[in-house]
């Protein structure tokens, strides 16, 4: 954001995010939810709408929009009802969507990001299940449906515009997968569509309470480009404002190549979707006693575990944030210490510092690392035990990712074991002593940065297996005698 811009404007930002829920079938009926299925295959009376075919709604889905709901600190309502959402569109069958529109099955949560290390809330408006449409395929001048995701169940997650930059976006989204991840009631992949963002955008005058001509970008389908959508449409706004000119309400797509939104239709004014309750699905109603018993079985969800995290384990804010931020690396990183428990914060720094630049150079996931945890917790015992050094530690480390052989095995194939007798290090250090006698005599006239050199010998004399303490206090009782 251009600093003219946050001068003159504030930036309000609202995200309506549909997640798809993790169920094996339908919302309303029993077909299968099957990503990548051969088009119009798992469909039946119901998703088709033909006539006297009747809903009925899958308790699986109502189980995990109702966990989803307390994971994101919403308050469940006891009595939530289902409506339809009438508009036409050939990917709808019925010519409308079972959704709910003013009891939905959840209010007034919050998720909390971190942005420039300064904890920023964003309320959470409401969080109603839905059914999803179809898929509409356009090749040449033909179009296609296919009604397999029909039917499959959403919720969908709205926020308060509570959002002011394109980082406090994508940060929002990263949590709120990473969230449906962790208990389990969604993948949120974004290129299957399991997860779908629109963003609501508008511009207002610095510290003015009238709010500014709201902007729709649909259909971003991936974090860094709803980042990059929001960067581009604050500034194209702008620009628009400081001129003089008024700012259209429309809807825009981004265009990933170009790293601009152009506009897809204008919006004078709101849908009339002529919501009324579905006859043919009774009120949802639930207890109490449901709602907590879905709450005891929430699992740490990530807030938590980073503050487990620093407290049991000693890790920095930011090495705790790293490893929660993905539910399959903090199960790597707790499998590790599990199996070595000694020393977590060596664990943590092989992990992020070692182990995920690898993965990220190769384009894999921590679920695809040739390392396992199992050689982590064993490369670190062989540090705090003084078989291997550091600098060794490093060249075994990048052979257990290349062959995905145990460290222990690497070291005693190569020979690779630290030398820590004093009497054999006494011997080398002597020896290059000998073999450099200007540089001692100009350590002994005081230039001691030359220690580096007398070290980087000796390491090299031993192909970096010496211990480097040892190396050091020998060094100074042979040099400084």
């Amino acid at each position: 954001m251009s600093v003219s811009v946050k001068e003159e404007f504030d930036v309000v930002i609202g995200l309506e995010t549909h997640v798809q829920m993790s169920t094996k079938t339908k919302c309303f009926c029993s077909c299968k939810v099957e990503f990548g299925a051969e088009p119009n295959t798992n469909v039946c009376p119901v998703c088709l709408a033909l006539p006297g075919s009747l809903p009925v709604l899958n308790k699986k889905a109502l189980e995990y929009a109702v966990k989803a709901s307390l994971a994101l600190n919403c308050k469940v309502h006891e009595l939530s009802i289902f409506a339809r959402k009438n508009y036409f569109y050939p990917d709808l069958p019925k010519g409308y969507q079972i959704s709910q529109y003013d009891k939905p099955l959840a209010t007034d949560g919050y998720i909390d990001i971190k942005i420039d290390g300064k904890t920023h809330r964003v309320r959470i408006h409401r969080l109603h299940m839905e059914e999803d449409a179809g898929k509409t395929i356009h090749k040449g001048k033909k179009s296609y449906v296919d009604l397999n995701r029909a039917g499959t169940p959403l919720m969908e997650i709205v926020t308060e515009p509570d959002i002011n930059s394109g980082i406090g976006a994508r940060l929002y989204l990263e949590k709120l997968r990473n969230i449906m991840r962790y208990i389990g009631v969604s993948d949120a992949d974004m290129e299957k569509g399991q997860l779908r963002c629109d963003v609501n955008i508008s511009l207002k005058p610095k510290g003015s309470e009238k709010l500014g001509t709201k902007v729709e970008i649909k259909n971003l389908n991936s974090f860094r480009f709803v980042q990059k959508a929001i960067e581009y449409e604050i500034e194209r706004q702008a620009k628009l404002l400081l001129k003089g000119e008024q700012i259209v309400q429309e809807t825009r797509l981004f265009d990933p190549s170009s790293g601009k939104t152009f506009t897809m239709r204008t919006k004078e004014e709101a849908h009339d979707y002529r919501y009324f309750p579905d006859p043919d699905l009774l009120p949802v109603r639930i207890t109490v006693e449901y709602i907590e018993n879905i709450r005891k079985s929430l699992p740490e969800l990530p807030d938590e575990k980073e503050k487990r995290y620093v407290k049991e384990f000693g890790l920095t804010d930011y090495d705790a944030s790293v490893l929660v931020a993905d539910k399959d690396l903090a199960e790597f990183f707790e499998k590790t210490v599990n199996l070595y428990t000694k020393n977590p914060k060596a664990i943590a720094n092989w992990i992020i510092n070692d182990l995920l630049g690898r993965l990220n150079e190769k384009g894999l996931d921590i679920t695809e690392s040739p390392v396992k945890p199992e050689h982590i917790a064993q490369l670190v015992k062989l540090i705090d035990e003084k078989v291997i050094s550091t600098k060794i530690a490093k060249e075994v480390f990048g052979e257990v990712f290349e062959t995905g052989k145990s460290p222990e095995k690497i070291v005693e194939e190569k020979g690779l074991k630290q030398i820590t007798d004093p009497e054999e290090i006494k011997k080398i250090v002597e020896e290059v002593i000998r073999n450099n006698p200007k540089e001692v005599e100009k350590y002994k006239a005081g230039n001691t940065k030359l220690m580096g050199f007398f070290v980087g010998q000796v390491m090299k004399a031993t192909k970096g297996k010496a211990n480097p303490q040892l190396v050091n206090k020998i060094l100074n009782q042979l040099l400084n005698s």
